[in-house]
Order: C-alpha cells, then sequence, then structure tokens
C-alpha cells in the first residue's frame, strides 16, 4: 500500500543520533508524522549528534531565520594526532607527544575568542561551482578555499585529562568546529582532532526540549502532533504587527498598506485574526509583504464571510 501524506506546519526539534546523516534524519522524521513537505535548517555531519530543527510545511518557509542564527556546540578533541578529515573519521596523518601545561591551554583558548578568520575545510558540504568540496577531494582534487570571518562568544573548559579536551563553543554561522579543534591543536604544538560533536542550542532553542526518534516512534499520534512548535516559533524576537481582516486580504492581493505602526524600519511578524500570516518589511510608514503563508487568501476569506 503506498504511504500518505498530508500537509502539516510547525517546527520539531529533533536530536539526530550518531551515524545518521541530516537528509536521511529529515526523511526518518518526514515518514513518521506522514508529512508532505519538510527540510532542515542546516546540516550536521554524520558523526555529529544534537539538534537538528525539521520544519515541516509552511515552516519551510521561514527556515532562514536560523541559517544566520549563532549556534552552541559541545566537543571532544583529541589532541596528539591530526588526521585527513579534522575528525576521528579519518586517517591519521601524524602522531606527536603531548606536553600542554593549563597555563598553555588557558593562553591558546582565550586567542580563539572573538573574532577571527578560519579557512573551511576541504571536507565540507560547502560548495564550488554547484558541487559540494568533499566530492572534489575524492577525486584528489584540492580546491583553493577563501578565508572566513566567524566569532567565537563562548569558549570553554569543561575537562582536560592530558590527552583530550572538553569544550563547548557559542559561535556564529560559518564557523566549523572540526577545524577550530584543528587549529587548537596546531596552537598548543601538538596538532589535534574531533573524536565528538553535539549541538546543544541553535538562537533560542535547546536540545532539552528536542525529541530522539525512539521518543517520537513511543509516542500516540496526539503526543507526537503536541512536539510541534507552531511556525512563528521560527521568529520570537521579530516585532509583531496585528492586522485586521481587511488589511490581510490587501496583502494577500499583494498591495501594500500604509501604517502607523510606531515600530523601527525592518522585518515584523504579521498577525491577522486568526493568527500568523507571514513577514512583512516596514519602511517608514509603508509595510510590504515578504513572505507570507500560502493560505494568507483562505484565511482573509474566512474572517469576511458574513
Amino acid at each position: 500500500m503506498a504511504r500518505t501524506y498530508r500537509p502539516l506546519d510547525g517546527v520539531l526539534l529533533f536530536d539526530k543520533p550518531l551515524e545518521l546523516s541530516s537528509n536521511i534524519a529529515l526523511q526518518k522524521v518526514r515518514r513518521l508524522f506522514q508529512a508532505e513537505k519538510a527540510g532542515h535548517t542546516g546540516t550536521l555531519d554524520p558523526l555529529a549528534t544534537g539538534l537538528l530543527p525539521i520544519c515541516f510545511g509552511e515552516a519551510t518557509k521561514f527556515s532562514n531565520a536560523l541559517l544566520d542564527a549563532d549556534k552552541t556546540y559541545r566537543a571532544t578533541v583529541r589532541l596528539g594526532q591530526t588526521t585527513a578529515t579534522g575528525d576521528a573519521e579519518g586517517e591519521v596523518l601524524s602522531i606527536h607527544e603531548v606536553h600542554v601545561t593549563q597555563q598553555q591551554l588557558d593562553e591558546v583558548l582565550e586567542k580563539f575568542r572573538g573574532s577571527s578568520q578560519q579557512l573551511p575545510p576541504m571536507y565540507s558540504a560547502l560548495k564550488h561551482a554547484g558541487k559540494p568540496l568533499y566530492e572534489y577531494i575524492r577525486d584528489g582534487v584540492t580546491i583553493e578555499r577563501e578565508l572566513r570571518d566567524i566569532y567565537i562568544h563562548e569558549l570553554l573548559l569543561h575537562g582536560f585529562n592530558g590527552e583530550s579536551l572538553d569544550i563547548s563553543v557559542r559561535c556564529s554561522k560559518g564557523t566549523y568546529i572540526r577545524t577550530l579543534g584543528e587549529d587548537i591543536g596546531a596552537a598548543l604544538g601538538c596538532g589535534g582532532h574531533l573524536t565528538a560533536l553535539r549541538r546543544t542550542a541553535i538562537a533560542h532553542f535547546d536540545l532539552q526540549s528536542g525529541y530522539t526518534l525512539d521518543q517520537l516512534s513511543d509516542m500516540s499520534e496526539v503526543e507526537r502532533m503536541a512536539s510541534l512548535l507552531p511556525v512563528d516559533s521560527l521568529m520570537p524576537d521579530m516585532p509583531k504587527l496585528q492586522l485586521d481582516e481587511v488589511q490581510v486580504k490587501r496583502m494577500a492581493q499583494g498591495q501594500r498598506l500604509g501604517l502607523d505602526t510606531g515600530l523601527p524600519d525592518g522585518k515584523v511578524s504579521l498577525y491577522g485574526p486568526l493568527g500568523f500570516v507571514g513577514v512583512g518589511r516596514l519602511q517608514g510608514r509603508r509595510l510590504a509583504a515578504e513572505r507570507l503563508l500560502s493560505n494568507i487568501a483562505k484565511q482573509a476569506a474566512i474572517t469576511s464571510a458574513p
């Protein structure tokens, strides 16, 4: 019997397991919810675990809100060894003795806090000419990459046993924790690579509110649906603007509105009589739609019906 999929809107905070690609994880969750449309908000390596927000239906339109957000990780860095991939999956390239004092470690970690530049790894999904870099490296081709500006908001040391570091990192988008682990090892003079990585937060979303595949599988249909967050949970800090049914209808028709809102210029979350309808952009007194729910016209029709 063919599987039946249904329209479904919302956001799931998924706890991705080890050795599962982000895309395979997405498809497993999508089938579990029988959702017509789903997408994730940024990949995690198969050897990484943790928070992978999955957007269903209309939420996929607003998932970009998380792409530029800060992310938080817990990581283990093995000192004294470098690998071809910067993590435990790659071939060991060099081995060095580790003679690192606590003072040296503190001084090195301090250097990585704040703004810096980082060279993206070849073993990454970053694209060149439409193809991921890891596909080039499989063919023995190395692509020249440009340094990227990154910002480490927080870099904490939770443990050091003389060989491995247990750290947490809160960083800007585009930061590669594998590369950070390698760079820390290089700065300590002994090399290093990542042996474990877990994403614990993205923007305001926290892994403590996440669900594993086993938890979701054991839920009833009602419990599973209750695990979904509303679409507008993707942008909680955005100023909110309430519209009446006439204004919602005009927005649905592609019209701009002239309003005295008292809000600053920029993006705003738009709400009609039935709730969230999309995101608009204010410029002075002018409000233009930036991205609206597909059913906004239906909402307008319902609220205006006699």
